[in-house]
């Protein structure tokens, strides 16, 4: 009884995701439609995109495991930390950023230092950041798969790669956008679900934190306040520069609908993602505290629903790994059209060219997701290390290049260049800091002192892209 309900909710789902990817297909006609939404996105999409991208599988299985293990300390530790620096990036830099008109966190930097300066970004956003990320998705999809109907985790990673890949080549953002609207309803719906039933179960909200150590019911919780303020500053400045947020700011129709449409989107999140630290909690009081907490989202689920309201709480999973892996992708694509195609092979393609280009961009960045997927045994310890990695290396330039017109084009490629050998070889050097941290310092030292002596490059403009509009006439007609 329990396959039927399963494959009715996802034959349903994925008939209608291709639909909208099909409908969309026929409505795209340029390259800035594909990736971007022509800059014209409306508030809901926006919002609806934005808690759909950030509920991702996190809420419904890294943070019940969380919850399982830390209780609500892990919100404040993970969930808080995340929506604070987004909302920061929003609320203080959604406004200049839209004003810029660009596509990519690396036309930041295309623009004020003109050239190839925005290289290093692409390269962390395409392969560093997108391809483990949208791995996940992939293994997580899978995961539900084998769940739900006892599937062969390799055979269910090849099936989340094939629908993956027709949906997002054929739809792009646009259909991303409208469909994470959608499904951001069916997280929500999911996630509400099993949070009542589970709370219930152990008879009530004021019942469950009577039970619960007071350890796992702060603020704190087991690890101290220390170890929470060390992973927000390590941490959570990657959200400064996570550029599936930079997409919605991009694409929203107006810097109005950019700011307040972003900001509710994680507003609501925030809320959200207090629900499954407290079905987490819950599960303590009936789930073996010995069980891994990777599997305590599946064994709760299994327990307390029946087939329909089960089938609903999975779906939306399976909706919240889909929108993922979509976003992830487009990141990545947008790089390689943009920064890369555009920058090094053909400065002058037409659009339709780009267009052509960026589908096959999709394609390059979900295959190689697919390998990775199969080939990397510890995916969530190396797209970890590839969040750490890409904020110590782009938060220190990204904010020179907002508020600081002496920074130098060698300041900003010592600083990522330097920093990111530094980093990598951080485990060699055996300090007693976090390798965040480190990374900060060394972005820090390298690119003020850097630019404070050398000269600018003849490309640059020297401007600072926070309080004025970049207008680097060596990128005439750049975006054409």
């Amino acid at each position: 009884m329990n396959l039927g309900w399963y494959a009715t909710y996802f034959i349903v789902y994925f008939i209608f995701m291709l639909a909208i990817a099909y409908y969309y297909f026929k409505k795209i006609k340029t390259y800035e439609d594909y990736l971007i939404g022509g800059w014209n996105t409306g508030f809901w999409q926006i919002t609806g995109t934005i808690i759909s991208t950030f509920c991702g599988a996190a809420v419904f299985i890294g943070w019940v495991g969380l919850g399982f293990t830390v209780g609500l300390s892990g919100y404040w530790k993970f969930a808080f930390v995340a929506i604070l620096f987004s909302l920061i990036l929003i609320l203080g830099f959604a406004r200049p950023l839209r004003r810029q008109k660009l596509i990519t966190l690396a036309d930041l930097f295309t623009k004020r230092f003109g050239g190839k300066a925005g290289v290093v970004p692409s390269i962390l956003s395409a392969f560093i950041y997108s391809v483990p990320t949208t791995a996940l998705q992939m293994v997580g999809m899978s995961t539900v798969f084998n769940i739900t109907f006892d599937m062969n985790v390799s055979l269910g990673i090849f099936i989340s790669f094939v629908v993956i890949l027709i949906f997002t080549v054929i739809g792009g953002l646009p259909a991303t956008m409208l469909t994470d609207a959608i499904q951001s309803i069916i997280i929500i719906i999911g996630v509400v679900i099993l949070a009542v039933v589970t709370v219930v179960h152990v008879g009530g909200l004021s019942t469950l934190f009577e039970n619960s150590s007071s350890k796992l019911l702060s603020i704190s919780g087991p690890d101290g306040y220390g170890e929470v303020l060390l992973y927000a500053l390590s941490v959570g400045p990657f959200y400064l520069v996570w550029q599936s947020i930079w997409q919605r700011i991009f694409a929203a129709k107006s810097e109005n609908v950019a700011v307040s449409a972003n900001a509710l989107g994680f507003v609501i999140s925030g809320f959200i993602s207090i629900l499954p630290f407290i079905i987490g909690l819950a599960a303590r009081q009936f789930v073996p505290l010995d069980m891994h907490p990777d599997l305590v989202f599946s064994y709760v689920t299994d327990l307390l629903l029946s087939s329909p309201l089960g089938g609903l709480v999975f779906l939306g999973l399976l909706a919240a790994l889909m929108t993922g892996a979509t976003s992830f992708i487009l990141q990545g694509s947008s790089n390689l059209t943009i920064d890369f195609y555009q920058t090094f092979i053909n400065k002058n393609a037409s659009s339709r060219k780009m267009l052509v280009f960026s589908r096959i961009s999709v394609a390059i960045i979900t295959i190689l997701a697919c390998l990775f997927a199969y080939t990397v045994s510890d995916i969530a310890t190396t797209y970890q290390w590839a969040l750490r990695l890409t904020s110590t290396i782009l938060v220190i330039p990204f904010i020179a290049v907002m508020f600081w017109k002496g920074v130098t084009k060698i300041g900003v490629m010592v600083s990522m260049i330097g920093t990111a050998i530094l980093v990598l070889l951080y485990p060699l050097f055996n300090l007693p800091i976090d390798h965040a941290i480190f990374g900060f310092i060394i972005s820090f030292i390298l690119l003020v002192g850097t630019s404070l002596l050398t000269k600018h490059d003849k490309l640059e403009t020297i401007q600072a892209a926070y309080f004025e509009k970049l207008d680097n006439p060596n990128l005439e007609d750049y975006y054409e």
